[in-house]
């Protein structure tokens, strides 16, 4: 046992009613599906924002979260993946807010690197920057996002040392690295723990710092 290695059920045992989980994944590439299984059977988990590029497929990853009344908010870039996310909302069970999927990347990593917001003209005159503040910087108009952050960031890496710094498989770092970086608590759904001095410095991508809890990758039917 490593200082930081916990099961799921340990791992996601802080959540609390209303929480906003940041989840990593692109679809199902790179989603921390073992944890989203243990989220599902802790009590204290619902009523929950998910921030994630979607919510999952149906019946499948954070589908399943949906499909089990936990959500009531889900913040992301592409739901049309999901029927149910679609029918969820159009029966006023689930709020949505539709955020351009680079905006959404950045706000994230902004709300990592303590940044409170940025300017952008993606969605600049559309219903999804009604109400935001613009700004003309060299003659160009701009609007306003704030950064993102989230009470915990559910996120899945390759490999992690004892200490926790993570390394990634291809695309699946997708949203995981900068999650990493934007919650408060964040629990890291890996395949395999090596001992401090295995990894290629140069390798690691998301540092031990950011890390607080380590939990082996389970096989689950997603």
């Amino acid at each position: 046992m490593t200082p930081k290695r916990r099961s799921a059920a340990d791992a996601v045992a802080t959540i609390r009613p209303g929480a906003t989980l940041m989840v990593g994944g692109f679809g199902l590439v790179g989603a921390p599906l073992t944890l989203i299984e243990a989220v599902r059977t802790h009590s204290d988990a619902h009523n929950l924002t998910i921030i994630s590029n979607n919510l999952g497929e149906p019946g499948r990853g954070l589908g399943r979260l949906l499909l089990d009344g936990l959500v009531r908010k889900a913040v992301g870039s592409y739901f049309t993946s999901n029927p149910d996310v679609v029918r969820a909302h159009q029966e006023g069970s689930l709020a949505v807010e539709l955020v351009p999927q680079g905006t959404l990347a950045e706000s994230i990593r902004a709300g990592g690197a303590g940044i409170g917001g940025f300017y952008t003209r993606t969605g600049l005159g559309t219903p999804l920057t009604a109400g935001c503040e613009e700004r003309v910087i060299r003659g160009t108009r701009y609007v306003l996002q704030e950064s993102r952050r989230a009470d915990v960031a559910l996120i899945r890496a390759k490999t992690a040392d004892e200490l926790g710094n993570l390394t990634y498989a291809k695309t699946a770092r997708n949203f995981n690295p900068d999650m990493a970086t934007a919650a408060d608590l964040v629990i890291a759904e890996v395949d395999e723990i090596v001992p401090v001095g295995t990894l290629d410095p140069e390798a690691i991508v998301t540092p031990h710092l950011f890390v607080d809890v380590l939990v082996l990758s389970e096989r689950v039917s997603a």
